[in-house]
């Protein structure tokens, strides 16, 4: 179980850290010939601030509640 609070912590922080997913996207807007024109798009994937501070919580969590032993 704390390993999995680990990496639920590390994910948590990585989500509240970069805020989301970034990329480029290349489109043609026309081509006449030997000559093309082109744009690059930047989009971002937004990761919901809430989801990471769900994720750090549940980690720590797991990292400091005790262990439940099954006699």
């Amino acid at each position: 179980m704390k390993t999995l609070g680990i990496a639920l912590a590390i994910v948590g922080l990585a989500a509240l850290v970069y805020g989301g997913i970034g990329y480029n996207r290349k489109t043609t807007l026309f081509e006449v010939g030997d000559i093309k024109a082109t744009a690059t798009e930047h989009k971002t994937i937004p990761i919901a601030p809430i989801a990471g501070v769900i994720a750090l919580a549940g980690g720590l969590v797991l990292m400091l509640v005790p262990r439940r032993r099954l006699a």
